[in-house]
């Protein structure tokens, strides 16, 4: 599978990422060029429910990771997943929100939906003096069309 953003000019292989030893989503490595990762205990992306996508926004080696523009996103604005089929889902951005790691809301990024939709995750709010990120940034969107690859 592939995600292609072209507003933020992302385009990225998508990696399958289980769980950790906590039983959270796994992150992808941290090294330069790491690419998204799709969470594979999520739906398919444009199958029914939310699709959950992450990926960094930096690395431990260079600053500007895969999500790095991610932020820039907006209302409207379309992205694609070619999927392991070939077929390619579209999407559209509906919100994006900041929220403390210590405080995410789970069940409303994860929890099921009554449509094919999509959450694009990455970190930020980065506290030098810990050298860790204190919030996620999320991306909401929702599956506009699909058609073969």
């Amino acid at each position: 599978m592939s995600l292609s953003i072209p507003d933020i000019a992302v385009t990225t292989n998508l990696m399958s990422l289980d769980r950790d030893a906590k039983g959270e989503a796994e992150v992808p490595p941290e090294t330069a060029g790491s690419p998204a990762g799709w969470y594979k205990h999520s739906p398919t992306p444009g199958e029914l429910g939310p699709s959950v996508i992450l990926g960094h926004v930096n690395t431990t080696t260079v600053a500007e990771g895969v999500f790095y523009r991610l932020h820039e996103l907006t209302q409207g604005e379309t992205f694609s997943v070619t999927r392991a089929d070939g077929s390619v889902a579209v999407f559209a951005v509906d919100r994006s929100e900041v929220f403390k790691k210590d405080a995410f809301p789970t069940l409303a990024v994860y929890g099921n939906t009554q449509r094919a939709e999509i959450r694009l995750i990455t970190c930020g709010g980065y506290e030098p003096s810990t050298g860790e990120f204190t919030e996620n940034t999320v991306v909401y969107g929702h599956l506009v069309s699909s058609h073969a690859g």
